[in-house]
């Protein structure tokens, strides 16, 4: 039994969410509105107080979706509420970043800067880390199309595993190899 979709999601003061017939879900509250279409197989109902997943059979593939949809609906209500942040590193000497307007512009070592337009729902920051770089703050509402962003904006530059150059996640531990052994021996 899926311990995740058995759980019920609990609507926050100010949400609102609307459910049609062929599970097309819509979450409003105060940061702004998302909408997604569900899986069909399970069944979602929404009360003014929660959102309630429930699947047909105990089949493999039901219990996946059972945990997957709820976990979707809950992502989606704390997206609306709250919102979500991710933090990327910038990492090595010279290496830079700047907003100009709403856009991002990174020199990370090539001979010319990258500019990055935010999409739609997405916000860029950049902060400065005094003696250690810079950091790049996206933040958007939408958990999945956040951590999409995030990870374009790493492939810019990943992180080499020499000296750790390059853009990463806070919470990454960049694996670190030797390098060139000196000749030893006569």
């Amino acid at each position: 039994m899926s311990r995740i979709g058995k759980q019920p999601v609990a609507l926050p003061k100010g949400v609102t969410v609307n459910i049609d017939g062929e599970n097309h879900i819509k979450v409003k509250g105060p940061k702004g509105e998302l909408a997604r279409q569900l899986h069909k197989a399970i069944k979602v109902e929404a009360t003014p107080a929660q959102v309630v997943c429930t699947r047909p059979s105990d089949s493999n593939e039901h219990k996946a979706l059972h945990g997957l949809t709820r976990t979707l609906v809950a992502n989606m209500v704390k997206g609306v509420t709250d919102g979500y942040v991710r933090y990327l590193d910038i990492v090595g000497v010279g290496y830079k970043a700047a907003l100009q307007g709403s856009a991002l512009l990174i020199n990370i070592g090539y001979s010319h800067p990258v500019h990055r337009e935010p999409p739609k729902g997405i916000e860029f920051g950049v902060e400065q880390v005094r003696g250690a770089g810079f950091t790049l703050v996206v933040k958007g509402i939408d958990k999945e199309q956040v951590g999409q962003v995030c990870a374009e904006l790493r492939a810019i530059r990943a992180p080499e595993p020499y000296k750790g150059k390059g853009i990463k996640y806070r919470e990454e531990v960049i694996q670190r190899k030797m390098g060139k052994a000196g000749k030893t021996g006569k």
